[in-house]
């Protein structure tokens, strides 16, 4: 089973850099979202990528314009699905939502599509159960920023079939990734241990044990981290990282998981990092 034409549904912050690197693997992408603002948007994403890329020199105008050329952004769900072999679905991490929209795509792509999640903490067998599809159903977690970091999370659904999962793993070899397997369960691999670290970390900063900054210089010091906790929550979106840590401690009652206090704080202030201008750190 080759993987060669792909649907991508989000182009936010994930959805657009997984476009962009499986059009440099000469593959055929439709970036889906609900607005065509938002389709532009992420396709704007990839073009400054690709123009900071040139300037580097780590590609040339021919190879850039190809991989632009590779994806066609459209808000026409039904149309971008009607003949792919697989569905990235890259949207919020709200259930309600990816339910609904892997419904909707049940009922539109062939039969032999594969769908796969790229959720951080969301159990990959409730989504397939609503879908008549479950051996084709599988997670897909990829990293921030896709186009950079390497490895992609595959996570194995109650009754996905072998002949999918190999299908999906070769298709992240050839997409210059290094795949790890795991069961569904919640925050996989990568986010389970990263949820740790991270809440205490937090922890130490609201018992006032260290400033932030001092945490994050000490990650990048003592372990040659590219980036310490509080930069990182910055980056994915502190609502985001909340969510996570709220269904980790609701999932495995772990007093672990447990949300630090400066974590609630900041997204009932709307600081979300980023995306907002100011989180733990301020950004111009």
């Amino acid at each position: 089973m080759e993987i060669i034409r792909i649907c991508v549904l989000g182009a936010g912050v994930m959805g657009h850099g997984i476009a962009q690197v499986c059009a440099q693997a000469q593959l055929e992408v439709k970036l889906v979202d609900v607005e065509e603002e938002l389709v532009q948007a992420g396709m704007e994403r990839i073009r400054r990528f690709l123009d900071a890329s040139l300037e580097r020199k780590k590609m040339t105008k021919e190879e850039a314009g190809g991989v632009l050329s590779r994806i066609k952004g459209t808000t026409d769900l039904k149309k971008a699905t009607e003949d792919v072999d697989l569905v990235i679905e890259a949207i919020i991490e709200d259930m309600k939502e990816k339910k609904k929209a892997f419904r909707d795509l049940d009922s539109m792509c062939p039969a032999h599509t594969i769908f796969a999640s790229n959720t951080s903490y969301q159990s990959i067998t409730e989504m397939a159960a609503v879908t008549r599809r479950a051996d084709k159903f599988l997670g897909m977690h990829w990293f921030n920023p896709p186009q950079i970091m390497r490895g992609i999370e595959i996570i194995r659904g109650e009754h996905i079939s072998q002949e999918a999962v190999d299908a999906v793993v070769d298709l992240c070899w050839k997409l210059g990734k290094e795949p790890a397997i795991c069961k569904d369960s919640p925050g996989f691999i990568a986010n389970r241990l990263l949820q740790v670290w991270r809440n205490e970390s937090f922890r130490l900063y609201d018992e006032g044990v260290a400033s932030f900054q001092n945490i994050d210089k000490t990650f990048k010091t003592a372990y040659n981290f590219r980036m310490g906790p509080f930069e990182l929550g910055d980056l994915v979106g502190l609502e985001v990282a909340l969510a996570g840590s709220e269904t980790m401690y609701r999932e495995l009652r772990r007093d672990v998981f447990r949300p630090a206090r400066c974590h609630i704080m900041k997204v009932r202030a709307g600081d979300y990092g980023r995306k907002t201008g100011r989180g733990f750190y301020e950004y111009g």
